[in-house]
């Protein structure tokens, strides 16, 4: 995808817990933290799994596939890089290899009308700037 054009976009608090997230979406792949004692997936990032509160977290690269939980429409922007870029959508999506293992995130290359819940999503890669590149989710 092309790099967004107008202001710098807002950029995330990147710390330890966070780098691995957005290191993995530079390279296009789709990395969440997943609990190497209980084996269950933890997102968003932290030190601990709030399943079995055991400190064992790595990340691992995930399909991408995910269901569309629920969405809003943008109309009003929050930050300057918004302004030209609206409507969006603003979006929950569930990844495929977890139940309630869901994203914040954007659905591109979709009408809205054409929107339901459940319909089945893939994960993309867009550079929003040299210093970030964020996974959205279109139609599968």
């Amino acid at each position: 995808m092309t790099m967004a054009e107008g202001a710098p976009p807002p950029m995330p608090l990147i710390d330890d817990v966070s780098r691995f997230f957005w290191e993995g979406a530079a390279r296009g792949q789709l990395l969440i933290l997943c609990c190497r004692d209980c084996r269950k997936f933890v997102h968003p990032p932290r030190p601990v799994c709030p399943f079995c509160l055991s400190s064992g977290l790595a990340p691992e690269k995930v399909s991408g596939r995910a269901s569309l939980y629920t969405w809003t429409i943008a109309e009003q922007a929050f930050h300057p890089y918004f302004a030209d870029k609206l409507p969006y959508v603003y979006a929950t999506v569930e990844l495929v290899e977890q139940a309630n293992l869901r994203v914040i995130t954007n659905v591109v290359d979709c009408e809205f009308d054409a929107l339901q819940a459940g319909m089945p999503l893939e994960a993309v890669f867009t550079e929003l700037s040299p210093d970030l590149t964020v996974p959205q989710f279109r139609p599968a």
